[in-house]
């Protein structure tokens, strides 16, 4: 065998060309030493797993980002100053972040581990002529495999016979349908989904039997290339670590640089070197906002509590704020947009359009009759058309303490469903019609037939499903309202069928025919002709309720939802017009959706233009997928993709969020994600997306707070240097600013609620800054007032003959009242506290309160005294304090009251912060 590289056309070669080039007999299989030779050539049928990266090196690479140098550097320069505890305080956040950061890491690894795994089990293969069992791991190319139902198939075969073959694959291509199989030669441009010669790995088989050659083993069948795609997709930075990167890194250098025209301003006013190294490294510790890692951090932990009460499980803290910043959602169709659970919606029987309520499995619902309910009882030929969908079945629908469940074909538990609406039961029906024979489904014949005793000297029944052409031209007549004969219409049922296709239904025809009494054996002469015409049972795999309310509500928040399936470009278009997902310039844009293989055809940059045009993408293969993300991404969206399936899972880890389902959801895909949905429901997506626009929201508060205190300090630092005076606040003292005010003040805003009408606005752009030009105005505007207060009191207190240590411990409550007042504006960017209520986040009162007898202690006792250098306050002192603080208050709430009256009331210049 020379086989040395996969073959991608598999499909379009004749069986005596496959087993010439893979050296086999398609009778006997391989002997025992082809088998071993091939063994060392090929290696085992499993997926190789890629090394991961050291247990060491992953935690290491926790400390490789702008904010952490930041605060490492706040680390050594602390020790420097010999503050041992505000050096161990500082260390310990960035120990936590890079211990939460290698905790998350190490979950990621797992994808590749879920997909060999799903790889295990053992095979029924002929070799030598001697059909045996054997571990799925032993297979090699070249091995005559014999499938059954049940069974997963173990590599990818080229089928040789086939007998009533149906195999699953919506894992791999997303099709809701058993696929049925043959042995037949294809076209070489057939896409994967419609390769109906072909059985992958991984996929299962649902009814009938087959035998099949391997073709490929391990990492080169089709599963092997998904892993391949997982393992090359690139791992993407969030919109929030992208912009916090971006912010970091120009902070630096501006505490670098101020830092050092600290030094060079006091070297020539003739300043000594050791101050102005004291005042430099006084302005890099009140510069840098040691809070601000472990703020976004339990900021993050808090929503993920949140959104695992709405039943979103978050495997990725930072994917928390992603929802927030969501533009795109991808979502696949089955399982996902729909219920994965064919139901029948319309019948045409008796001359008589009826329609059913109810999805899923569940026998639970009415039959109508133009749009009233009706009782099926006095329905005959609507009852014989049920009835024949459900005798003519090999299918079971099992209650059990989960619900309802199949064993079976979804089409055949289709119909069951639909009889049980109209109460009937297999059991029942099973009783009163004696089954004596059958006809299974053959893909060549199109249809399945039963015999059915009726009882003694009464006439037995022959009941039939099938395709409609096949069935149609076996009848002569079709039973009327009341079961009489009548002529039958060809075309009127063929208007019928067209109407139903063009919703994306299914279409099954039934037929039956009355034999003797006595017949007990079923051939397919028998039902060649003569049969009466019973009706059409139409059905699709329908939309969740909740799905459409989903999509609107993403609608209204300026995110667009496009659906990307494996399914076909009927079926996948109707169900997104019953979604709402096609806007009314694609109603009839040209095309309304897209399938694989125009996909193929198209350029990278065609491509880009096409994704933004077409919310439909039909008969998608999985690289096809993460092409269409990686598009989307090129055009500057912020992508979350959902799904469920083995085919997902490159796209879902590519895209900025993956969201899996919990439910029905393959391991490989819950492992590839970033967040996990525990009742499958895609209106939980924006539920997420909901709680992730508020997580950025209270992210940006808490910065828009913080950086005010960092900005004063250093000009305060700066200001003293420069006017050759002495420093207000000591760098032990700036620590105690900034590190309790983050935690009993800044943190409290983690617990703001959202506001109000936080999915009316549209996505922010993704290249939109952590802060806009409006908040850098507000948060420089906010340090000019705390240096004025802090600064003005502090040389006020000199001049009237106070000591060094008084005048600092008012400098440095000034600082912290004047964030405690401050606090209150930053509850919301655009509305004032009382629009939200004053109540209405209880932490923030309980802070404020803890804030304040915290700097009571601080000013007045003796070891916090002796610790930073304080001083007892009067009476006036604390007046002239809570004053600067009010009027800090009143400056700002002054400066968004004018802000809001001149800017619309929808601009999104403030409504994307």
């Amino acid at each position: 065998m020379n086989k040395t590289t996969p073959s991608p056309h598999w499909h379009a070669l004749p069986l005596e060309h496959i087993a010439e080039e893979l050296d086999t007999n398609t009778r006997l299989g391989l002997t025992p030493d082809a088998v071993a030779r091939r063994q060392t050539q090929f290696g085992p049928n499993r997926l190789t797993e890629r090394p991961p990266k050291s247990p060491l090196m992953t935690f290491l690479l926790q400390f490789h980002q702008p904010l952490v140098y930041i605060l490492l550097a706040a680390t050594a320069v602390t020790l420097a100053l010999r503050e041992w505890v505000d050096a161990g305080v500082i260390f310990g956040v960035v120990l936590v972040n890079a211990i939460i950061g290698y905790l998350q890491e190490h979950k990621a690894i797992k994808a590749i581990h879920a997909l060999a795994r799903s790889m295990q089990g053992e095979a029924t293969v002929v070799r030598g002529g001697i059909s045996q069992r054997i571990p799925s791991n032993d297979l090699v190319p070249g091995d005559l495999v014999a499938l059954q139902s049940g069974d997963k198939v173990p590599a990818d075969l080229r089928l040789i016979r086939c007998r009533d073959l149906r195999i699953d694959e919506s894992a791999l291509t997303g099709e809701s349908l058993p696929v049925e199989k043959s042995g037949d030669v294809l076209s070489q441009q057939t896409v994967l989904p419609d390769r109906r010669n072909m059985a992958y790995s991984s996929t299962l088989v649902s009814y009938g039997t087959a035998s099949g050659l391997v073709v490929e083993t391990g990492d080169a069948t089709q599963i092997g290339r998904i892993n391949a795609l997982i393992a090359a997709a690139t791992e993407l930075q969030t919109p929030l670590t992208r912009k916090l990167a971006q912010f970091s890194g120009v902070l630096l250098w501006i505490i670098l640089g101020l830092a050092g025209l600290t030094v060079i301003v006091g070297l020539l006013r003739g300043q000594g070197l050791l101050d102005m190294f004291l005042a430099a490294v006084a302005l890099a510790v009140g510069a840098i906002p040691e809070g601000l890692p472990a703020a976004m951090t339990i900021t993050l932990a808090i929503g993920v509590g949140r959104m695992a009460k709405r039943h979103a499980i978050i495997r990725k803290l930072p994917a928390v704020e992603t929802l927030g910043s969501t533009t795109v959602i991808c979502s696949d169709k089955t399982g996902t947009l729909t219920e994965n659970q064919m139901t029948v919606q319309e019948i045409h029987a008796g001359g008589q359009h009826y329609s059913l309520s109810g999805v899923g499995y569940a026998p639970a619902g009415e039959v109508r009759l133009a749009g009233s309910a009706i009782n099926p009882e006095f329905h005959p030929a609507l009852l014989e058309c049920l009835k024949a969908g459900l005798l003519c079945n090999d299918s079971r629908l099992i209650a059990s303490a989960k619900g309802w469940r199949m064993e079976g074909d979804p089409t055949e538990v289709a119909l069951i469903t639909a009889a049980g609406k109209a109460g009937m039961s297999t059991d029942a029906a099973d009783h009163e019609l004696l089954r004596h024979d059958t006809l299974p489904f053959e893909s060549q014949h199109q249809y399945m037939a039963t015999l059915h005793d009726a009882g003694p000297e009464v006439p037995g029944l022959i009941y039939m499903k099938g395709s409609v052409e096949c069935v149609l031209r076996r009848c002569r007549d079709t039973l009327g309202a009341d079961l009489e004969p009548e002529s039958l219409d060809h075309q009127a049922v063929l208007s019928q069928v067209e109407r139903m296709a063009a919703q994306g239904l299914r279409v099954l025809a039934l037929a039956r025919k009355l034999v003797p009494a006595e017949q007990r054996q079923l051939g397919h002469g028998d039902v060649a002709e003569g049969l009466s015409f019973l009706g059409l049972q139409a059905m699709m795999d329908p939309p969740r309720a909740a799905a459409v309310e989903a999509v609107a509500a993403c609608a209204s928040a300026g995110i667009q939802v496009k659906m990307i399936t494996g399914d076909h470009i009927t079926t996948a278009t109707a169900i997104a017009r019953q979604l709402g997902l096609l806007a009314p310039a694609e109603q009839n844009a040209d095309p309304v959706a897209v399938n694989g293989e125009t996909l193929s055809r198209l350029s990278a940059e065609e491509l880009r233009e096409q994704v933004e045009k077409v919310s439909v993408f039909a008969r998608v293969a999985p690289e096809q997928k993460l092409r269409l993300v990686e598009a989307l991404q090129a055009n500057g969206h912020v992508v979350a993709m959902t799904g469920d399936g083995v085919n997902d899972a490159p796209a879902l880890k590519q895209a900025d969020i993956g969201v899996a389902m919990g439910l029905g959801g393959t391991e490989v895909a819950k492992e590839a994600a970033d967040m996990v949905l525990t009742d499958d429901n895609f209106s939980t997506i924006v539920a997420a997306v909901e709680e992730g626009r508020a997580v950025y929201d209270n992210l940006v508060k808490f910065i828009t707070w913080t950086l005010p205190t960092n900005v004063g300090e250093g000009l305060v630092i700066l200001v003293a240097v420069m006017a050759g005076a002495t420093l207000p606040i000591t760098p032990v003292q700036i620590l105690w600013i900034n590190m309790t005010t983050a935690v009993l003040l800044g943190l409290m805003l983690a617990f703001e609620r959202k506001e109000p009408g936080i999915m009316r606005r549209p996505p922010r752009p993704p290249k939109t800054p952590i802060l806009t030009a409006e908040l850098g105005f507000r948060i420089g505007l906010m340090g000019v007032l705390l240096l004025l207060g802090a600064f003005g009191l502090f040389q006020l207190q000199l001049s009237q003959g106070a000591s060094l240590e008084n005048a600092r411990t008012v400098a440095v409550n000034m600082f912290v009242f004047g964030e405690l007042f401050y606090l209150f504006n930053c509850r919301s960017l655009r509305y004032s506290m009382f629009r939200l209520g004053f109540f209405s986040n209880p932490w923030l009162l309980v802070g404020v309160a803890a804030m304040v007898l915290l700097q009571v202690l601080f000013t007045y006792s003796e070891v916090m005294q002796r610790l930073f250098g304080t001083a007892p306050l009067s009476v006036t002192e604390w007046v002239y304090i809570v004053g600067g603080g009010l009027l800090i208050h009143a400056v700002v709430g002054a400066e968004k009251w004018l802000r809001a009256g001149n800017q619309p009331p929808a601009s999104s210049h403030t409504d994307s912060l």
